[in-house]
């Protein structure tokens, strides 16, 4: 009467490997959909960030436009308009804009 509620299972062929084959496809495209872009991204940004020099024109992370007035390993001082001179960390640069020709 009870006997069909208690039958083992028939085992699935593969055993274990049938179980680690996906998880190694899944972390295999985790890692190219979304470790190696971010590692390529942070790359740019570094090398983007130790060639700035004094005049280049830049964008901060808030979205403020300045010139580079003075540029130090982590400090960046930065000349907003004629008069107004702001200090920021290096890394609060977005992105580089241009070199200022004439100075």
């Amino acid at each position: 009467m009870f006997q069909g509620m208690f039958a083992a299972a028939p085992n699935p062929g593969g055993g274990i490997v049938s179980l680690i084959v996906p998880l190694v496809l899944m972390v295999a495209i985790f890692y190219f959909l979304m470790i190696r872009p971010q590692n390529k991204k942070q790359k740019q940004r570094n090398a983007m960030l130790s060639q700035l020099k004094k005049g280049d024109k830049i964008v901060t992370i808030g979205g403020l436009h300045g010139t580079i007035a003075e540029i130090t390993e982590d400090v960046v001082v930065l000349r907003v308009n004629d008069v107004t001179k702001l200090t920021f960390d290096r890394n609060a640069i977005s992105s580089a804009v241009s070199r200022e020709t004439a100075e």
